[in-house]
């Protein structure tokens, strides 16, 4: 799909408001889930796992019924979220070809929350998901005025840190994940071909085919190393047929508990979210429309991020944010149509109604999920040390950077540092996110700028 493909003229096409002919819409609206399907619900398996009733768990016994659900709910929700954006409810949305889809930036936040607590952590995760998502709401009044706040220096090392949290459990996942560890199984050569397979199938669709493939290379890749694995012995399809065919979310599922630590990283990383939300938005509007986005436009997408983790996290889904995937999807295709992302939406709410798709899911095993989350997280990385070339590296900037990661990362890499801290300070403290993020912004506000 590319410029003239036959779907109309351009200046419609860059039209948000216009329909492309069904035929085609459909097939683009699809698109974009491809794009985002496989991001979209990893978070789900990351948190369910590090929670110990995911993958490797006894919990298998019974299919995952809680991964599974949280599964569905990251499909539901990314499928509601995004209509939020698309069709819009008052000054909620954008009413933008904006694809909502649950956000890697709150994992490093989420993991220490949850860790090994099982179910039992889920309460107060889904409590401060939900007040996260109010706050983050309330955030769409202000945000014009705080951007100030936050140049590319403290944006890009923020979305770095995001990356380095997560990379290790990529190379986790690929070895055969967190139950193997200490086992003879964990990085054979077994655990690591699927994963070795998915890289090369997805480095190969993205630098060597054009259109449809080079868009959806994570996923192709996932499902090749999907067939290895089969080949190998490694898929067990033992607990789709248990699936129900049609299943109602659940509010408070896991219950209701307030934890402060939760709440505090929520907070903190909605605004994270919004940031990048802004940043999204004016991609779309300047990639697919040639325009700069408006601040009714910027303010509508922050309210509809913000309502659409607030609902989520009623029925058990995971903070949502605006795909950046996607926005490049658009600049690709050059089709700017809101309507062709709520024929998307819609395919999303299907699937997240529907157990049977979480099991199917679920299937894959986690080494083949390893080779796509390796893919996927160095990107997120590369995008933070893409923002950070915009900075003017002088001696300033150089000292907030250094002092910031420093810390970040190494309270992230050495946790038993903190051990005599109060629970709360060291689950917000360890993530390395906040306490770069925080000093980044410190410094960058205190600091003179005359320092040359």
């Amino acid at each position: 799909m590319t410029h003239g493909s036959g779907l109309g003229p351009p200046e419609q096409l860059r039209d948000p408001n216009y329909t492309p002919p069904l035929a085609q819409a459909v097939p683009l609206g699809i698109q974009h889930v491809l794009a985002m399907f496989v991001a979209n619900v990893t978070p789900a398996i990351i948190i369910a796992g590090a929670a110990g009733f995911g993958f490797g768990s006894d919990a298998g016994a019974q299919g995952f019924p809680d991964m599974t659900y949280m599964i569905q709910m990251s499909m539901l929700f990314a499928g509601i979220a995004t209509l939020f954006q698309t069709i819009g409810m008052g000054p909620v949305g954008a009413r933008l070809p904006i694809v909502q889809g649950t956000s890697f930036a709150f994992i490093p936040v989420m993991i220490p929350a949850v860790a090994g607590q099982g179910t039992a952590g889920m309460a107060g995760l889904m409590t401060g998901i939900m007040v996260g998502g109010v706050f983050h709401f309330v955030l769409g009044t202000v945000i014009g005025r705080i951007r100030f706040a936050l140049p590319p220096l403290v944006t890009g090392l923020i979305v770095l840190m995001i990356g380095l949290a997560l990379i290790r459990v990529g190379i986790q996942y690929a070895a055969g994940g967190v139950p193997l560890i200490g086992k003879p199984e964990y990085g054979s050569l077994a655990m690591w071909v699927p994963a070795l397979v998915v890289i090369v199938v997805t480095l190969a669709l993205k630098f060597f085919t054009r259109g449809f493939l080079a868009v959806a290379a994570v996923l192709v890749g996932i499902l090749v190393g999907y067939a290895v694995a089969y080949m190998m012995g490694q898929v067990n399809f033992a607990n789709v047929s248990r699936a129900a065919l049609f299943q109602i979310p659940t509010p408070f599922k896991w219950g209701f508990e307030f934890n402060s630590a939760v709440v505090i990283g929520m907070c903190f990383m909605a605004i994270v979210s919004a940031i990048e939300t802004v940043g999204d938005t004016s991609g779309i509007c300047k990639g697919g429309a040639g325009r700069e986005a408006t601040d009714k436009e910027i303010a509508g997408a922050t309210y509809a991020d913000g309502f659409g983790t607030a609902i989520a996290g009623i029925f058990g889904g995971l903070p949502n944010t605006s795909f950046s995937q996607n926005v490049g999807l658009i600049s690709m295709t050059g089709v700017m149509s809101r309507h062709v992302v709520t024929i998307g939406a819609i395919f999303l709410i299907i699937c997240g109604l529907v157990p049977m798709v979480g099991a199917v899911i679920r299937t894959v095993p986690i080494n083949v999920l390893g080779g796509g989350v390796i893919v996927m997280f160095g990107m997120v990385a590369a995008a933070g040390v893409n923002m950070l070339s915009e900075v003017n590296w002088s001696r300033r900037n150089m000292v907030i950077f250094a002092i910031s990661l420093s810390v970040g990362l190494g309270l992230q890499l050495e946790p038993g540092a903190l051990q005599h801290l109060p629970k709360t300070m060291q689950i917000l403290l360890t993530s390395g996110l906040l306490p770069a993020a925080a000093l980044s912004i410190i410094l960058n506000l205190v600091l003179p700028k005359d320092l040359e």
